[in-house]
C-alpha cells in the first residue's frame, strides 16, 4: 500500500469516527471529569498540520501545539504511516522481552546526544522520577551519602508526582500535597553565587550533595532561558566534587530551542537528561537518558509497564528521523528568529504594557510590564477571538511553542493576530 492511499484511508476513518462522536456538552463532561484544569471554552475534534477545528468547525492556528509537544503538527503524513504500520503489527508487550523498537530508538537518541543508555517510561515526571532515582542510588552506592540532598532552582518545573512537585521550586504547586519527599533544596534560578553557597553549606561537614537539577531553560517557569556562565561554572562544580548535573529536557529538547538538545545552547554537557513531550509527537512516552558511569541501575531497581513499548517507540523514532529529514532544526532557528523579531516590534509598540521577548528557536514568551492592567490570559483568550492559540507561562508571560514544522506564512499569521488580540485587551480596559 502507498503512503499516499495510507494517509487517504486514516483521514478517512477518522472522518467517520468524528461522525460517531458523542454532541459534546461542557456540562456533561464536568459532571464526569475531574476539574484539574482550568479549561478554555472550546471543545478541539480534528487538527492538520498548524491548525486545529473545534467541534463548531472554526479553525485555530496552533501556537500550543498540546504544550510544546505536537512536534510535526497535526496527522503528519510521517506519523499517519508510522501509527498504521506499528498497530497493525505489535503495539506492546512486557519489557521481560527485547522490544526491537525500543532499541532503536535508544541507538537513535545516545547517537545524537550526549547520552549512553536511555530508560523509557510514559510521560515527563516519570523521566524525571527515574532521574531522582538514578541520582539516589548512585549517592548511595559510589559517594557514600546516607542522606542525598538535590539542588533545584526557584520557579522550576519538573512534574506533577509527589517527588517531582517537590523537586519544583514554586510553592503554589505544593500547597496542600504535604508532607513533601524529603532531599531537595532549592537555589534562584540563573544566580551562581546562591548556588555555591548552597553547596557549601550542605557539604560543610560531609559531602550530601548527589545532583544539581535544572531546566536549559525554564517554560513554566516564564520562559527564562539559562545563562551560559552560570552553566559552565555548574558544570565545573559538578567536575570538581562528584555531583551529578541533571538537565530536564522535557519541554526544551527534541529539537524545540533550536538545537536538538537545550543544553546545546549552554556549551556543557549533563550526566542525565530526561525528555518527552515532542519526544513522541502528541504519543505519550517519556525518556531517561544518562552516561554510562552513573548507570547504576540493576534489573528490579526501576521498571514502567508501558514504558518503551513498540508502538511509543515506533512514533517516537519516526518523529526523530522526521527531524532529520526535513531539516527542521533548521526551520526552528528561522522561524524562532521571525516570531521574536516581530513579538520585538509589539514591545516598541506598547512599551507601557509589554516588557520584553525571550525564548529560544520555537519556545519564546512576551514578558508583560508588570504594571500592566491585564494579565497574560487576558491576551490568551484575545487571541483565541483572533483564531490564534497561545499558553500562559505564569500571569506575566504568554508563550509562543507552535509545532517545529510552522512556516514563515503561519507565524506572519499569528503575529497578525496578537497584534490585533492586544489592541483589543487594551481597547476593554477602563479609562
Amino acid at each position: 500500500m502507498s503512503l499516499k492511499t495510507l494517509v487517504k484511508n486514516s483521514l478517512k476513518s477518522l472522518h467517520l469516527a468524528s461522525n460517531d462522536r458523542p454532541t459534546f456538552s461542557p456540562e456533561h463532561f464536568d459532571a464526569h471529569v475531574m476539574t484539574t484544569y482550568g479549561r478554555f471554552p472550546i471543545a478541539l475534534t480534528r487538527g492538520r498540520g498548524c491548525y486545529v477545528w473545534d467541534d463548531q468547525g472554526r479553525r485555530y492556528l496552533d501556537f500550543v501545539a498540546g504544550i510544546a509537544t505536537c512536534t510535526l503538527g497535526h496527522a503528519h503524513a510521517a506519523m499517519v504511516e508510522a501509527v498504521t504500520q506499528q498497530i497493525q503489527t505489535l503495539h506492546h508487550v512486557s519489557n521481560l522481552y527485547y522490544v526491537p523498537e525500543q532499541g532503536a530508538l535508544a541507538h537513535w537518541l545516545v547517537t545524537h546526544s550526549c547520552a549512553d543508555r536511555a530508560f523509557f517510561c510514559n510521560s515527563g515526571a516519570e523521566a524525571n522520577e527515574g532521574a531522582i532515582k538514578l541520582a539516589r542510588k548512585y549517592a548511595h552506592t559510589k559517594r557514600g551519602i546516607a542522606n542525598p540532598m538535590i539542588i533545584t532552582a526557584q520557579a522550576s518545573f519538573h512534574g506533577r508526582t509527589l517527588a517531582t512537585i517537590t523537586a519544583t521550586g514554586q510553592p503554589k504547586y505544593q500547597k496542600n500535597f504535604d508532607p513533601l519527599m524529603p532531599g531537595f533544596a532549592y537555589v534562584p534560578y540563573n544566580d551562581i553565587a546562591a548556588l555555591e553557597a548552597m553547596v557549601a553549606d550542605l557539604d560543610r561537614e560531609t559531602p550530601q550533595v548527589a545532583a544539581i537539577m535544572l531546566e536549559a531553560l525554564q517554560g513554566e517557569g516564564g520562559v527564562c532561558p539559562g545563562d551560559r556562565n552560570y552553566f559552565q561554572r555548574i558544570r565545573e562544580i559538578c567536575n570538581d566534587t562528584g555531583i551529578l548535573l541533571i538537565m530536564d529536557e522535557v519541554q526544551v529538547g527534541m529539537g524545540r530551542t533550536g538545537t536538538l538538545w537545550g543544553y546545546e545552547n549552554l556549551g556543557i554537557e549533563p550526566d542525565i537528561f530526561t525528555s518527552a513531550k515532542g519526544l513522541g509527537g502528541g504519543i505519550p512516552i517519556g525518556a531517561m537518558l544518562c552516561k554510562a558511569f552513573c548507570d547504576v541501575f540493576e534489573p528490579g531497581d526501576h521498571a514502567s509497564t508501558f514504558g518503551g513499548n513498540p508502538f511509543a517507540c515506533k512514533v517516537g523514532l519516526t518523529v526523530c528521523q522526521t527531524l532529520e529529514a526535513e531539516n527542521l532544526l533548521a526551520n526552528v532557528q528561522l522561524r524562532g528568529e521571525q516570531l521574536r523579531f516581530g513579538l520585538q516590534r509589539l514591545v516598541q509598540q506598547y512599551p507601557t504594557l509589554l516588557q520584553q521577548v525571550r525564548g529560544w528557536g520555537l519556545i519564546n514568551g512576551l514578558v508583560l510590564q508588570p504594571e500592566a492592567p491585564f494579565t497574560s490570559v487576558d491576551i490568551v483568550k484575545a487571541a483565541m477571538d483572533e483564531g490564534l492559540l497561545l499558553v500562559p507561562a505564569g500571569p506575566q508571560v504568554v508563550r509562543f511553542v507552535p509545532p517545529l514544522i510552522v512556516n514563515a506564512d503561519e507565524v506572519q499569521q499569528a503575529l497578525i493576530a496578537v497584534e490585533k488580540a492586544l489592541a483589543m485587551v487594551v481597547k476593554r480596559q477602563p479609562t
